[in-house]
């Protein structure tokens, strides 16, 4: 039964959790274009808003980078400028940061959410429902630090490191060298994939139209000149 469960959560749910997540938000984006959003609130506790929003967007992109490239990267590559264990090391300090920025951030917008009722009553069930579960993945995030400063062989690294690749180039491991991770790696792993599963049907959508664009344009977007406003055929 362990083995099929893990075969299941390991090997058959990434790849659900990957297609819901393509092919929900291409359907989404078709059929419910004016629902492409992230509802603002930001006339309300706006100094709250500020900061939560800032620290988290801050900590949560370095540490989706940070996910992304030590996951990703081949061993026979990043060893060429540095060992296994000295990789550890860097991961966990780094994203130790990462984590911490993000943790108070994102804890400040769900305190905001919960707790001010005016946002909570115009927020809907998955609004906090997604913030909800970044913060308990966040949670369970940090708590795999203690774990990894006890493997700083880098075994568990590259366990982990081999499973997402296998999923991402369709040639899954086998799930039964995950079965001796601890729990937070493992319930990190499964919450992860359910963020994917529960994109395309939450306000995270809108990261697919960030503006990156915006930081290359050529000067200023010109909305109205600075002279007084004057009636039409005035002189």
């Amino acid at each position: 039964m362990k083995d099929y469960i893990f075969q299941l959560l390991f090997v058959w749910y990434p790849y659900i959790c990957l297609t819901v997540f393509l092919l929900g938000s291409l359907i989404r984006f078709d059929r419910e274009p004016y629902s492409w959003k992230a509802s603002s609130s930001q006339m309300l506790r706006k100094r709250q808003l500020r900061w939560g929003s800032n620290l988290f967007h801050v900590g949560i992109l370095f540490l989706l980078l940070g996910h992304a490239v030590g996951l990703l990267t081949p061993t026979s590559v990043y060893t060429l400028v540095m060992s296994v264990e000295q990789k550890q090391l860097i991961a966990v300090a780094a994203g130790g940061i990462a984590g911490v920025i993000c943790f108070a951030g994102l804890t400040l917008l769900l305190h905001r959410r919960l707790f001010d009722e005016r946002i909570r009553r115009t927020s809907s069930a998955m609004d906090i429902a997604i913030l909800a579960l970044l913060w308990i993945q966040l949670v369970l995030g940090l708590a795999t630090l203690p774990f990894s400063l006890a493997h700083r062989d880098g075994s568990v690294m590259l366990i982990l490191s081999h499973w997402a690749q296998g999923i991402v180039t369709l040639n899954p491991v086998d799930a039964k060298t995950l079965q001796g991770l601890d729990w937070p790696y493992l319930t990190h792993l499964v919450l992860g994939m359910t963020l994917f599963l529960v994109f395309p049907f939450s306000r995270l959508v809108h990261i697919w139209s960030a503006p990156v664009w915006y930081l290359g344009r050529r000067g200023y977007q010109v909305v109205r000149s600075r002279g007084p406003l004057r009636a039409r055929g005035a002189p």
